[in-house]
């Protein structure tokens, strides 16, 4: 599975793409948006995924597949 990042709810703050450890979380024209084929989830690196854990919007904005 990966990991979405829901527009509507996302500052576009960039803290995300900086936790990220396969390096999924990219930016285009101040969109942030999560490739679904590299992410992990941080399966085997953390016990949540990390961006998830550092958004500022909470589990609103970064969410499940």
């Amino acid at each position: 599975m990966a990991m979405k990042i829901v527009q509507a709810e996302c500052a576009s703050c960039g803290d995300c793409a900086a936790v990220c450890p396969t390096k999924s979380i990219v930016e285009k024209g101040g969109i942030f948006k999560i490739n679904a084929d590299t992410c992990t989830e941080c399966d085997g690196v953390a016990d949540s995924p990390k961006c998830q854990d550092t958004c500022p919007s909470g589990d609103s904005c970064i969410v499940y597949l």
